[in-house]
């Protein structure tokens, strides 16, 4: 046991980046935690970590190794929860998700999981940008709009609404576009999604109207192609998840209401397929039903 103390506490360390923040998560001194990893290096006959006065980081032999220990370590966190009685996770969980997603949906949503999970550790990597999922040791990974060939699993768990939106200083300088082909005319601020030419698709009551654009200004996170829209930047298309409370203060107003756009899959996707943990299980369980009960969309007007 305490050489898989040792594993866990290296596998910690490794992660936050920092001996004292995976000391005071496990309860023990700085100095113990050192001493463990210290003696595993002289075991293993192997430097893991590149100690600096900012930063420990991992040596190659290091990142590694924490590769091949997570996977163990997750495995031991299973065969425990399996025979649990009480139906109590323990262990680590590690979730991936784009910013926006997090910050607005998953997040505020988090604390009734932890809830009901006490002794569950959770790591939530947030970025608009496709992770290495397996090299970073997610459990689970929420994705917005199609799913590119992946060797492992995908449960769709939601949809989202696509939205044209500016500010109304813009439109007040800029004037408002009544069909799709007006957005020609505008400034745009591209996303994550749309950092290149890009073709918005639009349809009314069997009427379809395809648009390419040029973004003028491109911000390689959703929440700040959303903030340079609220100052007056231009014109973007996001999801209607990420700029619902803009809407509903009017700092942003939903363009062409009458045209549908295509809405977006959520999916959680798995990357270990099969091998998928039970506290990973659990809790896309818990965000479906928290997604399925999210607040109507906001009226377009």
């Amino acid at each position: 046991m305490k050489d898989i103390q040792s594993l866990r506490l290296y596998a910690r360390v490794a992660r936050l980046g920092s001996f004292s923040a995976a000391a005071r998560e496990a309860g023990l001194a700085q100095s113990q935690v050192s001493r463990m990893v210290a003696d595993l290096e002289a075991g293993l006959g192997a430097r893991l970590f590149q100690r600096t006065t900012r930063a420990v980081v991992p040596t190659e032999a290091g990142s590694d190794f924490l590769a091949r220990v997570e996977p163990i370590l997750a495995a031991l966190d299973d065969a425990e929860n399996s025979v649990r009685e009480s139906g109590e996770l323990r262990g680590l969980l590690r979730l991936a998700m784009p910013t926006t997603m997090g910050t607005r949906m998953v997040l505020p949503r988090l604390a009734a999981f932890t809830e009901q999970h006490p002794l569950l550790r959770v790591d939530v990597l947030l970025d608009d940008r496709w992770q290495d999922m397996v090299r970073e040791a997610v459990d689970v990974g929420i994705r917005v709009g199609p799913l590119p060939d992946l060797a492992g699993t995908a449960r769709l768990i939601a949809t989202m609404h696509r939205v044209v939106v500016a500010a109304p200083a813009y439109l007040a300088r800029a004037g408002t576009p009544v069909r799709p082909a007006d957005l020609a005319r505008h400034r745009i601020v591209g996303g994550p999604a749309t950092s290149k030419t890009a073709s918005w698709q639009f349809e009314r009551e069997g009427e379809k109207a395809a648009v390419d654009l040029q973004p003028h200004v491109t911000v390689n996170d959703n929440a700040g192609a959303v903030a340079a829209v609220v100052g007056g930047l231009g014109i973007t298309s996001t999801t209607e998840w990420a700029c619902q409370q803009e809407l509903r203060s009017g700092s942003l107003v939903r363009l062409l209401p009458d045209w549908k756009t295509a809405d977006l899959p959520v999916n959680a996707y798995f990357p270990m397929g099969r091998s998928t943990r039970i506290a990973a299980r659990a809790f896309v369980e818990f965000i479906a039903r928290e997604l399925g009960a999210a607040p109507p969309p906001v009226n377009a007007g």
